[in-house]
C-alpha cells in the first residue's frame, strides 16, 4: 500500500502537532517543578511516605520516609522531564523542517521517556508500589494516565510508516 503526498503531509503534520503538544506540556511541567519546587516536592514526599494511604502493615514497609531520598527522587523526575522536553522540542522542530527520519527518532526517544515516567514511574511504582491509589489527597493516577495515553497515541502516529516508493517497472 502506498501513501499519497496528501496523506504523507497529514501524517507528518499529525506527528508534529502531537509531539509539539507533549513537548509544550512536559516543558511546562518541568519549568513549574523548577520554579515552584515545593508544591510537587510535597506531593512526592507524601506518596513515597505513604502517609495518606490505608496504612496496611503488609504494605507500609515500602514507605520511604527519608526526606533526602524523597527529594533525590523528585530531582531525578525533574531532570527526566527536562530531558524528555528537550528531545520532544527537537523532534517537533525536525517534523516542521520535514526531516522525517530524524524527527521520528528524536520524538520516539522523548515519547518513550514520557511513557516510562508516567507509566512505570507514576502509575506502576507510585500508584501500586506506594499505593497512591489509596490516597484521596495525593493521588496523581488520573493525570498520569492521561499523559501516558496521549504519549502512546503520539508514539503510534510517530511510528506509522511514511511513503512507500514503488520501483520503476522496467
Amino acid at each position: 500500500m502506498t501513501t499519497t503526498p496528501t496523506q504523507h503531509t497529514g501524517l507528518r503534520l499529525a506527528a508534529g502537532v502531537l509531539t509539539g503538544i507533549l513537548a509544550l506540556y512536559i516543558a511546562l511541567v518541568a519549568l513549574g517543578n523548577i520554579t515552584d519546587f515545593g508544591t510537587n516536592q510535597q506531593f512526592v514526599r507524601h506518596v513515597l511516605a505513604m502517609d495518606t494511604t490505608f496504612k496496611d502493615d503488609d504494605l507500609m514497609w515500602r514507605a520511604v520516609t527519608s526526606t533526602a531520598l524523597q527529594d533525590t527522587a523528585y530531582v531525578l523526575v525533574i531532570v527526566w522531564e527536562t530531558v524528555a522536553a528537550l528531545l520532544l522540542i527537537r523532534g517537533t522542530y525536525l517534523w516542521a523542517r520535514r526531516r522525517d527520519d530524524l524527527a521520528r527518532r528524536w520524538s520516539t526517544y522523548g515519547l518513550l521517556m514520557l511513557l516510562l515516567l508516567f507509566g512505570a514511574g507514576f502509575i506502576a511504582i507510585g500508584g501500586e508500589w506506594f499505593a497512591m491509589w489509596q490516597s484521596k489527597t495525593w493521588n496523581g493516577l488520573d493525570a498520569a494516565t492521561r499523559v501516558f495515553l496521549l504519549s502512546g497515541v503520539a508514539l503510534i502516529v510517530n511510528l506509522l510508516p511514511g511513503p512507500v516508493r514503488r520501483a520503476d517497472p522496467a
